[in-house]
């Protein structure tokens, strides 16, 4: 442990000029903020010609009925276009809520609202609580017109929604509640590691947030997802039958099969998995089962249950706590350093002992634009791990030797395209839109791969 503090160290040292530097830093934040939003609406644009061509790729010309490949189209440039003028406005309010004191005048906000209930400033861990549910509630009342128009307007044009006004308000008010209920608790914790510990407290951190993760995939299917969704025993059947046998050849420790009413708010479709290593629950959107054919289904969850016979969930959240760990190993520098607070508009008072969520929240902006290019390098990482569950599916019939199971890569290559068909889903696609925002290839992509994983075990077979 001494090893390990004593290199955190070093690395404060070289950052030492952080608390002393008379860096701008609201002006770094800006300039670089409205880079990323400026180059993401580059991308936009790059993007947005594509929507205009009149057939899909030769590959899928076959898979698209009489005006489905059009109406995929407008869908695309309807979301493009929402997506240029959404991004820009929030931008704009991020902009100004920082330029004009929004995140200072919160805290100070904060300080007296739990004065009025006889808490003084030695109450940090409680301000801070109260300071962060402010900064969530008020920046969240400017972009609620967009989800409504987003839900009520463009899914509602394009026949996805499924949502009722009702229904809207009453998931916010359950996100919000829930965001409350687990944010407060989490927000204490986190804070009093840093009370305890000290400047030591990057490993203490990193076990309580790991610790936090694995309790979250105890508490999500038992308490949060029946909040807003309703999870059944999938019915017995023929894709039943076929899903536990796969699970039960690949060893896989399925303790549930579920159906979920995803309908409820849109016809999208998807399937998943999740839980702990001895204990796995899959879940299957009525959506899916309705589109699809039993075997196509079959085909979707081998690939998901390739993401977990390579243990890709395992190493993804690897690769995020070193992410994270490098993050928070470079946190204590601007922990300690009025001059961040000062740039940003904070009172004298405030930056001589800065509060811990404070520097937090400033040291995370300060990341934001640089976090644009860790999420290029965690999509290309997702990218592979995609390619190579296709290949497991592809594949399977000889892990398995299973005579059944030999078309499973060309019945997963059916699925994904009537999943992208029925949902409407763009075929064409700019590649550096797609390297920046996609963490899977695109459809043509899949099956070129398919094609190639089949061809080559084929050989290997010869």
């Amino acid at each position: 442990m001494d090893i390990l503090h004593n290199q955190l160290t070093n690395i404060q040292r070289h950052l030492a000029f952080v608390a002393t530097a008379p860096i701008n830093w609201i002006c770094y934040v800006q300039v670089f903020s409205w880079t990323v939003a400026l180059f993401e609406s580059y991308l936009l644009l790059r993007q947005y010609p594509l929507y205009s061509k009149k057939e899909p790729p030769a590959a899928l010309a076959s898979h698209f009925g009489p005006g489905v490949f059009e109406k995929s189209q407008n869908y695309g440039k309807d979301k493009a276009k929402f997506a240029l003028f959404s991004g820009l406005f929030k931008q704009v309010l991020d902009s100004s809520m920082l330029q004009f004191g929004f995140y200072s005048w919160s805290w100070g906000a904060s300080g007296a609202l739990i004065g009025k209930f006889g808490f003084g400033s030695e109450y940090q861990i409680i301000q801070s609580i109260v300071f962060v549910f402010t900064l969530f509630f008020l920046s969240s009342i400017p972009t609620l017109p967009l989800s409504v128009y987003a839900t009520f307007v463009l899914e509602e044009k394009h026949g996805f929604n499924k949502t009722t006004p009702t229904l809207f308000v009453t998931d916010l008010l359950k996100g919000w509640a829930l965001a409350f209920g687990l944010g407060a608790p989490f927000i204490a914790a986190f804070l009093y590691i840093f009370q305890w510990a000290g400047d030591r407290f990057v490993p203490w951190l990193m076990a309580f947030m790991i610790s936090f993760q694995l309790v979250m995939v105890v508490l999500y299917p038992t308490v949060i997802q029946p909040l807003f969704n309703k999870l059944s025993p999938l019915a017995d059947g023929n894709l039943r039958t076929r899903v536990e046998y796969l699970a039960s050849k690949l060893k896989f420790p399925l303790k549930h099969l579920y159906e979920i009413d995803g309908s409820k708010r849109s016809s999208h479709s998807n399937a998943y998995f999740f839980g702990l290593p001895w204990a796995k629950h899959i879940v299957i959107f009525d959506t899916l089962i309705q589109q699809s054919k039993p075997e196509e289904v079959e085909a979707v969850l081998a690939h998901e249950l390739g993401h977990w016979y390579h243990m890709h969930p395992t190493k993804m959240m690897a690769i995020s706590q070193l992410h994270i760990f490098t993050i928070l190993a470079l946190f204590p520098a601007f922990l300690h350093a009025p001059p961040l607070l000062r740039s940003f508009g904070y009172p004298k008072a405030v930056a001589a002992n800065p509060p811990t969520i404070v520097a937090f929240l400033l040291f995370q902006m300060i990341l934001t634009p640089l976090e644009a290019f860790v999420s290029i390098g965690m999509n290309a990482v997702s990218r592979h791990y995609e390619y190579e569950a296709d290949r497991f599916a592809v594949e399977l019939q000889d892990q398995l030797r299973e005579p059944s199971m030999r078309d499973m890569g060309e019945r997963l290559g059916r699925a994904l395209v009537a999943l992208h068909v029925k949902n409407l889903s763009t075929v064409w696609v700019d590649w550096l839109y797609s390297a920046y925002h996609h963490s899977h290839p695109t459809l043509t992509e899949r099956l070129k791969g398919l094609e190639a994983f089949q061809a080559r075990r084929e050989k290997k077979a010869m």
